[in-house]
């Protein structure tokens, strides 16, 4: 059965979208607040999710959240903040098994509830956010933000988009900055979140089952006035780049670490965009793919190797793990197998593989409450009122030569690589 949403606008920039599927056994419900990516609010709004759950009015330590949902046969409660392209998004979710399968009538109107509780009253003292709580998850955050250097391939792949994007706010970090945290408190940090709940965008997501009852219930406690809504402008999309970098960064590290950013000029609302992602699945999309074949195989030069697109920035990453002293012939292999794509230089066979990787991967959204309502997140900040099932058949549409197009447009920006103490010389 075909995946649709039931979309109803709530208020000023509040929307719900309920996607009723008898599929699993478990209904998965979210609240996401869009914001602008800003350096002067990034690191208050990472911090808002952190308090929050520490504690609400009526069960106010987290201990006590904790038994609650436990209560509610193990509803299992989450929260995160992430950026896509050019927005900031607060994401709080529920999953828990649905009433029917419990023979535990008000189970899912209970869970409802307890989420909304965690989002809109907050454990509070002297009108403001706890001062203990705050300062804890300070702290707390503050491990967080420097323990990202404890992977290093996601932080060699961000430290390349701060680099090439830096002076774009795509090149924020999405968790914030310790050098921001002294100046937060629990006033001027519960001012922010009430002004977070004020002025967001709000997108609400239900998967699962659910009855009039409980869609009205929904409604009605989401309806709420709100006047001015902070709107975020779409991400600008260049492919024109006027100076390339190459960034040598230097860590006691064990292995290098490889990571190359071109800029596309293909944005997601293009006739290309399709050819693009199956262009970058040729590319280093996974063992058929050229990188994997030429840099990690015959050339035994990398411990990983693949490329991705980011969506929103129109932006390919490639990325390896490689041995210091192969840099320079892995950054030739990689440019060369990028040229011998654009110049059409590969197989029917390998068009037909990577269309079907994307297929498979785009097919197993339906296997997830979580991934359904992400999906559905996607589509609605894309503008793309596509289903899933028409996305997978336009796939199948796309041409060789269109393929090239697409991969011809990709211009390489900044070359990141995560160093030893060693020279790059040679």
């Amino acid at each position: 059965m075909e995946l649709k949403s039931k979309r109803i606008e709530l208020g000023n920039g509040i929307y719900l979208n309920l996607i009723q599927t008898d599929k699993f056994k478990s209904n998965l419900m979210s609240y996401y607040f869009i914001r602008p990516l800003n350096r002067e609010e990034v690191t208050m709004n990472s911090l808002v999710p952190l308090v929050l759950k520490r504690g609400t009015e009526e069960f106010p330590t987290s201990l006590e959240i904790e038994k609650e949902f436990e209560s509610l046969y193990g509803a299992s409660y989450s929260s995160t903040v992430n950026k896509r392209g050019e927005r900031h998004f607060l994401r709080f979710t529920v999953e828990w098994a649905n009433e029917e399968y419990l023979n535990a009538p008000g189970q899912n109107l209970n869970v409802v509830k307890m989420l909304r509780n965690i989002i809109y009253n907050p454990c509070l003292e002297n009108g403001v956010f706890n001062k203990e709580y705050v300062k804890q998850e300070k702290e707390n955050h503050k491990n967080r933000i420097e323990g990202r250097i404890n992977d290093k391939r996601s932080y060699a792949v961000d430290r390349c988009i701060e680099e090439m994007c830096r002076y774009e706010k795509y090149s924020i970090y999405q968790l914030g900055y310790v050098e921001d945290l002294d100046s937060i408190n629990e006033k001027n940090l519960y001012s922010h979140y009430q002004n977070i709940l004020d002025t967001s965008r709000i997108e609400i997501f239900y998967v699962g089952q659910f009855d009039e009852a409980l869609e009205s219930y929904i409604v009605e406690q989401n309806k709420i006035e709100r006047e001015v809504i902070v709107e975020v402008p779409r991400e600008i999309i260049t492919n024109t780049v006027k100076q390339k970098n190459m960034i040598n960064e230097k860590l006691d590290v064990s292995q290098g670490k490889l990571v190359i950013g071109y800029r596309t000029g293909i944005p997601f609302e293009h006739e290309l965009y399709n050819a693009l992602l199956i262009a970058s699945d040729i590319l280093g999309g996974g063992p058929n793919s050229k990188l994997f074949k030429n840099v990690r195989e015959a050339e035994s030069l990398a411990y990983y190797v693949s490329s991705t697109i980011l969506k929103y920035k129109s932006i390919m990453i490639v990325d390896g793990g490689i041995e210091f002293e192969n840099y320079h012939r892995t950054v030739d292999i990689i440019n060369k197998q990028l040229e011998e794509l654009k110049s059409g230089n590969f197989s029917d066979d390998d068009m037909e593989i990577s269309k079907k990787a994307i297929k498979t991967s785009t097919e197993s959204i339906k296997d997830s409450p979580f991934l359904i309502s992400e999906f559905f997140l996607s589509q609605i900040i894309a503008k793309d009122n596509r289903s899933l099932d028409e996305m997978m058949k336009d796939f199948e549409t796309v041409t060789r030569e269109e393929i090239i197009e697409a991969a011809k447009k990709i211009v390489i920006d900044t070359i990141y690589f995560l160093n030893g103490n060693n020279s790059l010389e040679g």
